[in-house]
């Protein structure tokens, strides 16, 4: 009989955020909507305490091998939980100016990390499958989340529909492993694949491989997140575009590199055509936008592109190359969208790209912050996104994909395009109206300053301590 109280101890992360919940969804229903700013006060505290709790944690298997404390996981929950911390933080401010603050809003958000969470300590297909789906259905109702409007309601009904057709085809490929392995674990079917790699398998892979891009919106399966990002409130959108994105390529790695390492060669050939297109899609997709969200879709769809090539490398350097580019993504998208929250103009938030037209002269702090924001995200050297980048590349081309290492640049260049053009509005175009940020809380403000200046010159020092954390995550892997 395996010990409950040592697997509940292992998952004690997940358990604090799923009880926690509960508690703040009760205090929210006696108080009512005015326990909003609370609430989001509590939740926040509690993140942090579950990511406090899952970097203390022990290391192990509970639950019969369907949740794996491993270094991986938690690097990756650690990074998930703050990051969704910040999203409550940047959304507490937003909900109450365009009046929709709500307290389900961060309760909401604790309730997708507790399944991001077991997505990223997933030892077998269905735990799996039930962290996807506990964070996707928290998703679906945050990015419909403004009820009166139109395009938010359009955003959350597209979500749950094409969410619907990508979980049919985790589901598919989850049947097909299950059937040909003959069981759900990870570490199950990595053996049974080392003596019996068949055609079978294979396709169940490959069904696997695509609903689990759908979570990361890689092309071509990102026809959900344009409308999505543009639809859904912009604080909501912060939130997509970091934790859950953690979540899915720690999730992919460990299915991958731990279910199907000795079919290496027959998925990294997918995710090499899945980055490839992601390239294509994000770069050239993003030349014809106006909609800085939608824009910011097409960047991180992109961007996605360059996280895969890591885990196609299948080495514990290209693991180590994906944590590190995501948590310096993670860091330049909490940064812009914070920049974006503490605007406003003609008292609506900015969304359009000509809004950000003569910010210099206005909030000239703000546009230097978007500037180096704006820069590290197109991988201009030496700011965070260019590390991130280096590394990622670095990875490939050792793993012999340099040919895609060389289309990722040159991605980036056409990428860069859109980026140069923020840069160019900001600092050379005359405003049309003045930009404001007087109501805007200012924790948003600081966080947006606070990753600008992360991304450069603080990441020349947070990568001697970033960097040994990465290692030891993607050389600790399987190690729970």
């Amino acid at each position: 009989m395996p010990d409950l109280s040592s697997a509940l101890h292992l998952a004690a992360s997940e358990l604090t955020l799923a009880v926690g919940a509960l508690v703040l969804l009760m205090v929210g229903a006696f108080i009512g909507d005015k326990s909003a700013r609370l609430v989001s006060i509590l939740s926040v505290l509690l993140l942090i305490a579950a990511a406090v709790i899952a970097f203390m944690g022990p290391w192990g298997v509970a639950f019969n091998g369907a949740y794996v404390a491993d270094p991986l996981a938690i690097y990756g929950k650690s990074v998930i939980y703050l990051s969704a911390a910040v999203a409550i933080v940047l959304g507490d401010g937003w909900m109450k100016r365009t009046h929709i603050a709500k307290f389900e809003y961060p309760v909401l958000i604790v309730l997708a990390s507790v399944g991001m969470g077991m997505m990223a300590s997933s030892g077998d297909l269905i735990s799996m499958y039930v962290g996807i789906e506990l964070h996707s259905l928290a998703l679906y109702v945050l990015a419909a989340f403004h009820r009166d409007d139109v395009k938010a309601s359009e955003a959350g009904l597209k979500y749950f529909v094409l969410g619907a057709l990508s979980s049919g085809l985790l589901l598919y490929g989850s049947s097909l492993i299950y059937g040909f392995a003959g069981s759900m674990r990870f570490e199950d079917i990595a053996a049974f694949a080392q003596n019996n790699p068949g055609p079978g398998l294979v396709f169940g892979l490959v069904f696997l491989i695509c609903g689990l891009a759908f979570k990361v919106s890689a092309a071509p399966f990102h026809m959900w997140t344009p409308d999505v990002y543009e639809g859904a409130p912009t604080p909501v959108v912060a939130l997509f575009a970091t934790a859950p994105k953690v979540a899915a390529m720690v999730l992919i790695a460990r299915a991958l590199e731990g279910g199907f390492s000795e079919a290496h060669a027959q998925w990294s050939q997918v995710l090499v055509a899945i980055s490839l297109l992601s390239f294509v899609v994000g770069a050239f997709g993003g030349l014809a936008q106006k909609d800085i969200q939608r824009l910011l879709a097409y960047s991180s769809i992109a961007n996605i592109g360059y996280a895969l090539l890591g885990i196609a490398a299948g080495t514990s350097e290209g693991l180590q190359a994906m944590l590190m580019f995501m948590t310096l993504y993670v860091i330049d998208q909490l940064g812009f969208f914070a920049i974006l929250l503490s605007l406003s103009k003609s008292g609506r938030p900015i969304r359009r790209i000509a809004d950000l037209a003569g910010l210099k002269k206005d909030r000239p702090v703000t546009a230097v912050a978007l500037t180096i924001l704006s820069l590290s995200v197109l991988g201009m050297p030496p700011f965070s996104g260019f590390w991130g980048k280096y590394y990622v590349f670095g990875a490939a081309a050792d793993a012999g994909l340099w040919p895609v290492a060389a289309a990722g640049l040159v991605a980036s260049v056409v990428a860069a395009f859109y980026y140069l053009r923020i840069i160019k509005l900001m600092w050379f175009d005359a405003p049309l109206d003045e930009i404001a940020t007087d109501k805007a809380s200012p924790e948003t403000s600081l966080i947006g300053w606070a990753c600008a200046a992360f991304a450069f010159p603080l990441v020349i020092v947070g990568l001697t301590w970033l960097e040994p954390l990465t290692k030891v995550a993607s050389a600790g892997f399987g190690n729970g």
